[in-house]
């Protein structure tokens, strides 16, 4: 375990317009500040990952290239407006299709091989999404997890409020909490 500060972002639905299954760089749309966030949080020396689930692998609907390509055209989006990634990790498994596995999201396989590749402090970590299975591994880790109102956000607010989940409109919105927290 090392010290560093890492902010795990989920991709579709936090930081990418969700259509459902997105597959096709050329539908890859960034919600609005989004680029602006994940650069004032590469500012202030956070480390970025984004961990997701990508069922529509398991599902036959696309295959691992389809999501590097759209995490390639994510990454042109970002560095169009100053911002990076510095990992990107994600489940092509969905249990009814491929099996139970431990990288599928609340699953933390995929959070520690980021924290054991990356010297990340879970600690002094925040974990964004649009999903209740998105902020969970936060409470397992020691973390502290933001829940957003874009994507699918809005339908697990009352959820997240019962589990002391602070939920904000956007990205945008988390990434000043997360930069201003102690």
């Amino acid at each position: 375990m090392g010290d560093a500060r890492a902010v795990f972002l989920d991709r579709d639905g936090t930081i990418l317009v969700d259509p459902g299954y997105l597959h096709e760089p050329g539908r890859a749309r960034l919600f609005p500040g989004a680029a602006e966030a994940i650069r004032r949080l590469n500012e202030a020396g956070f480390l970025v990952v984004t961990v997701s689930n990508q069922s529509g692998i398991a599902r036959g609907m696309f295959d691992e290239a389809a999501y590097a390509a759209v995490q390639r055209r994510l990454a042109e989006l970002l560095a169009a407006r100053g911002a990076h990634l510095d990992a990107s990790y994600f489940c092509p498994h969905y249990p009814e299709v491929s099996g139970p596995c431990e990288c599928r999201k609340p699953g933390l396989k995929l959070f520690r091989e980021a924290q054991t590749a990356l010297g990340i402090d879970f600690a002094r970590s925040f974990f964004v999404g649009d999903r209740l299975s998105d902020v969970e591994p936060a409470r397992a880790v020691g973390g502290r997890g933001v829940l957003v109102e874009t994507g699918r956000g809005a339908e697990h607010r009352a959820q997240a409020c019962v589990l002391g989940v602070p939920v904000v409109p956007d990205l945008a919105a988390a990434v000043e909490q997360i930069v201003r927290a102690p």
